[in-house]
């Protein structure tokens, strides 16, 4: 759970490698591009570019570098040659990355051309309420001042935060302890310590914030149909407060 420094320098690595993936997919215009495409573009640059491994390839048997989710999908959505994204659309891509024994995991939904205003708004929510989370982390705070601050966030907009999936510890493994709710009660759970690394990963729901598996045995949509959006980033509790490993070109230094 808590990282040496030694660690954590190892980690940053794998950090900022994943978000050069992210800046990479900001170069690109989505629209018309299946999301497979998308994902054999993503497997050639973490490989031949980066000299890295796709985490998520093999991982729990999924075949994919990344999970593809459109509109009313909440999360893990696979890659498929037939479905193409299009002008209007939201996706997420949510992906993994491992270098020298340690993972980052990281996503951005992405608003595709011409998308209702209704669409950007949840997307902006979204992740602003990530940022709420992100500014609660420093040591001496608990894990529920994260999911308190996420949840308020969204609730103030009139949006439901998904409590079936959550953020998770990580390092050489996926999904190490603790387990990170977007949604809970200010000082209450796991009290933070310097040197653990973590995601926080906020679903937020236009509707209720019930959803349903497909059966493919992956794909998460809502239950109502209605559109949902998540960011995630890898962070690290510090001394000062909190670092973010998968900090992006032209995103917030610190929360």
């Amino acid at each position: 759970m808590v990282k040496t420094p030694a660690e954590l320098a190892l980690m940053r690595i794998s950090g900022r490698l994943l978000a050069q993936v992210f800046d990479m997919l900001d170069t690109l215009d989505l629209a018309g591009r299946s999301t497979l495409e998308v994902n054999d573009l993503v497997e050639r640059f973490i490989t031949d570019d980066l000299a890295a491994r796709p985490a998520s390839k093999g991982q729990y048997g999924f075949a994919y570098v990344l999970n593809s989710s459109i509109n009313n999908v909440v999360c893990h959505g696979v890659p498929d040659a037939g479905v193409v994204i299009r002008d209007g659309d939201i996706v997420n891509l949510d992906i993994t990355l491992e270098k020298n024994g340690f993972i980052a995991d990281s996503s951005k939904t992405y608003v595709v051309g011409a998308a209702p205003p209704a669409a950007r708004r949840l997307v902006r929510v979204t992740q602003e309420a990530l940022w709420k989370g992100i500014a609660q982390v420093r040591p001496g705070a608990r894990l529920g001042d994260i999911g308190f601050a996420i949840e308020r966030h969204a609730k103030k907009h009139g949006y439901s935060v998904v409590r079936d999936y959550c953020g998770h510890g990580i390092g050489r493994e996926m999904h190490e302890e603790p387990q990170v709710l977007h949604f809970g009660r200010a000082g209450t759970g796991v009290e933070l310590r310097e040197g653990m690394t973590f995601t926080i990963e906020p679903m937020l729901n236009q509707g209720t914030r019930r959803v349903m598996g497909e059966d493919d045995g992956w794909t998460v949509v809502t239950a109502d149909g209605k559109l949902s959006a998540q960011f995630e980033h890898t962070v690290a509790v510090t001394a000062r407060g909190v670092e973010v490993l998968t900090l992006r070109t032209g995103e917030r230094a610190a929360a």
